[in-house]
């Protein structure tokens, strides 16, 4: 079963998932007017929380929606994601991670945009948003299979076991080994049942206390891991530049890719950004649509500043100290381990422990707020009266997550994302004219009000 997932989701992100969501990401970008680029600072301004209003309809502000996407999105995949990029394909998989993340500025605006316009209700009565309401709101009940494919999709795709694999071998590589308490499989079972234990008492409390934790819990966590990357480049700033011209150099020749294939490189980077920062996937508009906003064009450029922040801010400042320590070449490791051995190398003595804590708070985080994201699509296919069954599930399926080989979860993981992609970027590319009328009446008003 393992060699099944794992050649299947090779298969689906060699092409298709590469013309679909870089090809399909480059066109929502070219028909935007380059509005990433061009509306990035009004985005800024926006997360001030200046045009908040807690009297519209839904259950978080668009801060707190930014934070809890950012929560799911900042994480593993910018630790142990980009040290997979580099170990399959090179120092040019990250300048493939770049162009991914800035289509996917221009996917993610426009699909946020749309989980606001074409929101629904649950059978309970409830505002929603995401993919599967665009689909059946924006497209009409006909369009309804994407909907339910979507969901299906992400009840599997949205699991934390990735999470709980690469937290398990953090916590066993940094303190249990070294003091000889490691015991193998039990220790695994051990701390997967702990892990499930610390996610249960946030996410039984629902999308607020999940916002709630994520909003505190983040910008701290980044702001520590930032402030150990620059005590890393500082040692070896002079070596910067050559690092970033071998990243743009790799990415056109290849020449550390396995197979040596500039296409190798190219898929190796779409498919790792598109772990991290999931544009196009279909998970953000979910968190999104729960949002305290009108303005549909609002929210999607707030939802834009995910994958800059992600992908052009944090996996770039992991890659740089994976490759100034040239770990990469010296050493057999993979996934978390990788990174690891970098910080170890670069911050002797305390570097593991911070590299630690910032795994576990992205991890725990990201488990907080997948929990919301799987929820939503068992509420979408089974009702909200038998939602919180799925809570249980998610739970039980952390400490499988522990347990399992690496290689299996990162490839069942993809896979499943590959599948929400469907219907998420199809429905994003034929309601893409809906979100640009909008956006050219709000850039209207918002001049007008500027010059009265």
């Amino acid at each position: 079963m393992g060699e099944f997932i794992i050649s299947f989701s090779n298969w689906i992100w060699d092409t298709p998932m590469l013309i679909l969501l870089m090809g399909g990401g480059f066109i929502l970008f070219a028909y935007s007017g380059l509005l990433p680029f061009r509306r990035l600072g009004h985005a800024i301004k926006l997360v001030s929380g200046k045009y908040d209003d807690q009297n519209l309809p839904g259950q978080i502000s668009s801060r707190q929606a930014l934070s809890a996407a950012i929560a799911a999105t900042v994480g593993l995949g910018n630790i142990s994601g980009v040290a997979i990029a580099i170990n399959m394909g090179g120092p040019g998989a990250i300048f493939w991670m770049w162009m991914s993340a800035f289509v996917g500025m221009a996917t993610k605006y426009f699909s946020c945009s749309l989980s606001i316009m074409y929101r629904g209700k649950d059978d309970s009565g409830e505002v929603q948003g995401g993919p599967m309401y665009v689909i059946e709101e924006g497209m009409g009940k006909k369009w309804k299979p994407l909907a339910i494919l979507f969901s299906v999709a992400g009840v599997l795709g949205l699991l934390a076991i990735f999470q709980a694999n690469q937290l398990t071998a953090v916590l066993r590589t940094v303190l249990l080994m070294p003091n000889g308490l490691d015991n193998g499989e039990t220790t695994k079972w051990i701390l997967g049942i702990s892990m499930m234990l610390i996610v249960a008492i946030v996410i039984l409390g629902g999308i607020k206390r999940i916002a709630l934790v994520a909003s505190r819990l983040v910008p701290f966590m980044v702001g520590l891991y930032f402030v150990a990357v620059v005590m890393i480049m500082i040692q070896y700033i002079g070596d910067v530049p050559n690092m970033l011209l071998l990243i743009i150099k790799d990415a056109f020749t290849g020449d550390a890719a396995m197979g040596g294939a500039v296409g190798a490189v190219i898929v190796i980077g779409a498919r790792r950004a598109a772990f991290s920062n999931e544009a196009g996937i279909g998970t953000a508009p979910m968190v999104h649509g729960a949002s305290k906003n009108n303005e549909p064009v609002r929210e999607g450029l707030i939802a834009m500043l995910g994958p800059f922040i992600d992908t052009v801010v944090v996996c770039t400042l992991t890659a740089l100290v994976i490759l100034l320590t040239g770990v990469w070449q010296s050493t057999d490791n993979d996934g978390v381990r990788l990174t690891l051995s970098a910080f170890e190398m670069a911050l002797p003595g305390f570097g593991k422990y911070v590299l630690m804590l910032a795994v576990l708070v992205f991890a725990l985080s990201t488990m907080f707020t997948y929990s919301y994201y799987g929820h939503k699509c068992f509420n979408y296919l089974f009702g909200s009266k038998k939602a919180d069954y799925y809570n249980y599930f998610y739970l039980v399926t952390i400490v499988a997550g522990a347990v399992v080989s690496l290689e299996v979860v990162v490839s069942f993981i993809d896979g499943m994302y590959a599948i929400m992609a469907i219907p998420t970027m199809i429905s994003t590319i034929y309601l893409a004219p809906k979100v640009k009328a909008a956006t050219t009446d709000y850039f209207r008003r918002m001049k007008e009000k500027e010059t009265v």
